[in-house]
């Protein structure tokens, strides 16, 4: 986060059933385990497997006032790359903003799928995808994708956001699917590509 702005607003875009609602609020919790003001929350439409859904998360150093959807978002989070011809994804999107989509495709490339020639946004890059195949044995991208987000932003070390989930979810999962989870957003922060 930078330092003219106190508050980082996060909007997901996914499929029911990918785990962007979970993402939104693993990452708003382990903010809150180190100090900072959150909100996560989903905006409610279809719930049917496979629809298209927003979540939002707020991270501030400052108390958070505000309640409504996240409209002009700092990140854009895109776990489903097909959203891409669905959606505009960029809608809102600070100039300076910055985009992290699940897809083994280069940063560049999005860029011109996603019209920002001109732009000062970042677009960034994550196999997501691939990186929960190999540790979860499913695609599940959405804890790759909070590790995405960590090794981008620098907000929240991969460490400690790793641990707050093993915490959290101890006793919940099997140890392999925390372990696997863990690897996840570890693996994720290191091999985000930039353009």
């Amino acid at each position: 986060m930078n330092d003219t702005k106190s508050m980082l607003e996060i909007r997901w875009h996914g499929r029911g059933g990918q785990g962007a609602v979970t993402a939104s609020k693993v990452l708003a919790e382990s903010a809150m385990s180190l100090g900072k003001y959150i909100q996560a929350f989903p905006e409610y439409g279809s719930e049917r497997q496979g629809a298209p859904i927003k979540s939002f998360t707020r991270i501030s150093e400052q108390r958070i006032m505000t309640h409504a959807q996240v409209n002009t978002p700092d990140v854009v989070m895109v776990l489903d790359p097909t959203l891409l011809s669905v959606i505009d994804v960029t809608e809102g999107l600070q100039e300076d903003g910055i985009i992290i989509i699940n897809t083994q495709s280069e940063p560049a490339e999005i860029r011109g799928k996603l019209n920002l020639h001109g732009r000062r946004a970042r677009v960034y890059t994550i196999d997501a995808t691939g990186i929960s195949l190999k540790h979860l044995g499913k695609s599940i991208p959405n804890t790759p994708m909070v590790g995405a987000f960590v090794g981008v932003t620098k907000l929240l070390a991969p460490e400690a956001v790793a641990e707050d989930f093993r915490k959290k979810f101890a006793g919940k999962f099997k140890e392999e699917i925390i372990q696997g989870n863990v690897q996840c957003i570890m693996d994720a922060a290191k091999e985000v590509k930039s353009e």
